[in-house]
């Protein structure tokens, strides 16, 4: 199999539409930007205050003053903005993102997100997630289908909300899954894996699509 966060990162890329502005969180989201269809052109937002936002920059070539959310150094695109964080976050606030694609510690079947704390563990803050989830036109989960074998899609989230109700989908190296109002609904499957492997890593019972199809 390749890459898992690849196979990941690609699918997530299938999403995106041209023309769309899109947050992507740090970790593997940040991949996304490798796999975007020919001829689709996004905006890339980064809530540190970057409308225009490039690829990962080549070692050597860093610029110690265009990083990303993440403290990562980043390129800009021709045409690119940059603005102040209240600024940022009216834009995101506003409904201006198409979609923000992150990745969580734990979804449930109702579409509730976990992905900014593990009490009593050391974090640097929740930063923009919470805002982004509610303010992103679609919310797309990208992760590892568990955690060391244990489930992160459950029945209910065990941990503490980032919000409640805000998942649209998630994709993992196993499938790509929708959140309905009946539940966790399954589309896509990787060749890889059963059905009933895939039901045997997650927690919450999974509804299987009629029109059950291999992952693209």
């Amino acid at each position: 199999m390749a890459d898992i966060k690849e196979i990941i990162a690609a699918r997530v890329a299938k999403e995106l539409k041209d023309g769309d502005v899109v947050n992507l969180g740090i970790g593997l989201p940040t991949m996304v930007a490798n796999f975007l269809p020919e001829g689709v052109h996004i905006v890339l937002q980064s809530e540190n205050g970057i409308m225009g936002m490039g690829s990962a920059a080549a070692k050597g070539k860093e610029d110690v003053d265009i990083v990303n959310a993440g403290a990562q150094y980043v390129t800009v695109n021709p045409g690119a903005m940059f603005f102040d964080s209240a600024t940022s976050f009216g834009i995101i606030r506003g409904g201006h993102v198409d979609a923000t694609i992150l990745g969580a510690l734990e979804v449930d079947q109702h579409g509730n997100l976990a992905n900014w704390i593990v009490p009593g563990k050391m974090v640097p803050g929740m930063g923009g997630a919470m805002d982004l989830v509610v303010g992103a036109k679609k919310v797309i989960i990208a992760m590892q289908h568990t955690q060391k074998g244990a489930h992160k899609i459950l029945k209910e989230c065990r941990l503490p909300y980032t919000a409640v109700g805000v998942v649209d989908m998630i994709i993992t190296e196993m499938g790509v899954m929708e959140i309905t109002a009946e539940g966790i609904l399954l589309k896509e499957l990787h060749p890889d894996y059963t059905v009933d492997q895939i039901q045997e890593a997650t927690e919450a019972e999974l509804i299987i699509s009629p029109e059950l199809k291999p992952m693209e």
